[in-house]
């Protein structure tokens, strides 16, 4: 006789201990607000960024003091594969693994495809895309040997939408998406998920510094009426990066307000 849900005993996880957490670009406004919504779920957590930031690097360590036991920061360049291997070779020697993975890191270098560059370009893909990468091919196998792994890749709607100037920055992260479900299916049957996250028009440094009647024109074409928040992008990921979201694998979640709504 086939038990019912409710009379069927529960499943217990296996102990692993705090999950290790690896965030790329974890301290720009984003990234460090998914670094301490990882920590809610007891995850130990690893920021990742240049180390030539020192004044924004002291300034992260001001903004986690109260969580300095949960997130420590790593220096690594994610558009050069061998500092990747040996930010990841560190990180397992120091904790044993990387249980989650979130690619965070990204940079803008606008112009209309007329006046771009090949530098401006190529130093988008290497950060962008190559990043994305360089990290994963790092981590993958460990999280596949060890048959659990989270692995989140923010994406943009302006990867969905296209935006005007930014053909490097709407190609790199549609790419990322591609990436990210190619991925899922090959990692799928070893316990490890594969997601991307797109956000909108978030309350960031980088849309602060638009003038503000673009920015108001930009609000107006939001339909929940306000720009996103660090906060509502790292929700999402650390809902993703949940032992218990093994079901989802090659999604992505749009989080932008309903500013592009599809299938």
């Amino acid at each position: 006789m086939n038990q019912t849900a409710a009379s069927r005993p529960a499943v217990e996880k296996p102990a692993v201990g705090r999950r290790v957490a690896l965030v790329t670009g974890g301290i720009g406004g984003i990234g460090t607000e998914i670094c301490r919504q990882l920590t809610q779920t007891d995850c130990k957590v690893v920021a990742v960024d240049l180390a030539a930031r020192s004044e924004r690097i002291a300034a992260f360590r001001d903004e986690i003091a109260s969580s300095h036991d949960a997130i420590t920061f790593e220096p690594a360049d994610v558009s050069d594969f061998d500092s990747c291997q040996q930010l990841v070779a560190r990180i397992e020697q120091q904790h044993g693994r990387v249980d989650i993975l979130v690619n965070a890191a990204g940079i803008t270098r606008d112009a209309s495809l007329r006046k771009m560059t090949p530098q401006q370009w190529h130093e988008l893909m290497r950060v962008n895309l190559d990043g994305v990468f360089n990290m994963c091919r790092n981590v993958v196998e460990g999280m596949t040997a060890r048959g659990f792994g989270r692995i989140v890749n923010i994406s943009s709607v302006n990867g969905q939408t296209g935006q005007f100037g930014q053909t490097n920055y709407s190609a790199a992260k549609a790419g990322v998406h591609g990436f990210s479900m190619a991925l899922a299916r090959e990692t799928a049957r070893k316990g490890v998920t594969v997601n991307t996250v797109s956000p909108g028009y978030c309350d960031t440094p980088m849309v602060a510094a638009v003038s503000a009647e673009i920015r108001a024109q930009i609000i107006a074409d939001i339909p929940v009426g306000r720009l996103g928040s660090p906060a509502d992008i790292a929700r999402t990921v650390a809902f993703l990066a949940a032992d218990d979201a093994g079901y989802i694998t090659g999604a992505n979640l749009p989080v932008n307000g309903g500013y592009f709504m599809s299938f």
